[in-house]
């Protein structure tokens, strides 16, 4: 009799284990939100193939658990639409993570659901400052247009830089990216002789670039969002004769990202950027990372975006790895919380108050190297924090 109660209580514990085992094994369950149609469906194309590289580095599995990725099109800047995915993503889907966000918009718009359902939301790009601060459950793999602004402001002054001329897109990032350009640099003397913001659909710069001439600054601070606005701005600079009058061309990294130097040609060399990111930058991750992603898709190149879906992939290999595989909004955001790894863009850290990411600022001046356009690291400011500028 004892040893029947002795088998039983045997098989009751083996059955408590296979069901911890079954639950442990329960598919992995990521909802994606990204442009995969319309004037940016470069993004999500970019953070899908980041995202793709690192699953097959991993044998699609994190934390123990298999990987189910449900892509959803939120079509561009479509707060409505990304809301309405996001409500479909847990309630018919019960998604354990919402990911991708690359407009800050439809992050906005996002961010309170992830706070309701309390489900871990991982912003793989949308740059806006106080994305964070949307939702307890946010944590961001991207940057912030103030940490570039910030080392641009910063490197522009100790290069005899006294003046600039301001021009950035009329949303979110481009306010950012003003407003942190403006503080950083007036507050080491220098001065902006004049500021103006386009629409965001602006095809046409010629009359503020106008502008930008006659204020004859030492250089201009440009962010407008990349692809065909950045091809018509920079084809407008040198069709006024700007370049040729010594006006430096200073702006964020996005400004000169590597799926539009194809389309910028020329037009855009010499520009000077700041940023965390350059498919040339030189660390042996960075030349697997650029191997990996040449021979998965060899007709595009990465650029941070694809970065940027990358590392949020491994921010969930790491926070699971630590959770055992608890994916819940609470575990896991106290889990990503603090994680230090060498990315391909470098070092990075998730700040533990913020949860906002810590990182390289690299100055690039945009060159043709054996043919081929690149942006050039030349400078380095190490671990600008968000919350620094």
């Amino acid at each position: 009799m004892k040893l029947v109660k002795i088998l039983h209580a045997l098989g009751l514990a083996a059955g408590v284990l296979a069901a911890s085992a079954a639950a442990q094994a329960k598919d992995l369950t990521v909802g994606l939100i990204v442009p995969m149609s319309g004037p940016f469906a470069a993004h999500g194309k970019q953070i899908t193939h980041g995202i793709d590289l690192y699953l097959a580095e991993h044998q699609q599995t994190l934390g123990g658990r298999k990987v189910k990725l449900i892509i959803k099109d939120d079509t561009g800047i479509a707060p409505a639409v990304a809301k309405r995915l996001a409500q479909e993503l847990l309630v018919k889907d019960k998604v354990d993570i919402l990911a991708g966000f690359t407009l800050t918009p439809n992050a906005f718009s996002v961010a309170p659901l992830a706070t309701e359902a309390k489900v871990p939301m991982v912003v793989m790009n949308a740059a806006t400052a106080s994305v964070v601060e949307k939702s307890p459950f946010i944590v961001r793999t991207s940057m912030t247009m103030p940490q570039s602004a910030w080392a641009m402001a910063q490197w522009a002054w100790a290069n005899k830089v006294k003046s600039a001329y301001i021009v950035v897109a009329d949303y979110g990032p481009g306010h950012d990216s003003q407003a942190q350009f403006t503080k950083t640099f007036t507050g080491l003397g220098g001065k902006i002789v004049g500021e103006v913001r386009t629409p965001v659909t602006t095809t046409d710069y010629s009359p503020f670039l106008q502008r930008l001439k006659d204020a004859k600054p030492d250089a201009a601070y440009f962010f407008v969002p990349p692809g065909s606005s950045m091809v018509a701005l920079s084809k407008g600079f040198r069709e006024l004769g700007l370049d040729k009058l010594g006006i430096k061309e200073m702006g964020p990294g996005d400004m000169t990202d590597e799926s539009s130097l194809a389309a910028l040609g020329d037009a855009a060399v010499g520009f000077i950027t700041a940023f965390h990111y350059s498919d040339a930058h030189d660390s042996p991750e960075n030349k697997a990372f650029t191997a990996a992603y040449a021979k998965a898709f060899p007709k595009d190149r990465p650029n941070f975006m694809a970065v940027g879906g990358y590392d949020g992939m491994h921010l969930i290999y790491e926070a699971l790895k630590k959770t055992k595989g608890d994916a819940s909004g609470d575990a896991f955001i106290a889990a990503a919380k603090g994680l230090k790894w060498t990315s391909p863009r470098g070092p990075v850290e998730i700040d533990a108050k913020t949860r906002d990411i810590i990182q390289n600022e690299y100055i690039r001046k945009l060159e043709r190297v054996d043919g081929m356009l690149k942006n050039v690291e030349f400078d380095t400011f190490k671990a600008v924090n968000p919350q620094t500028p």
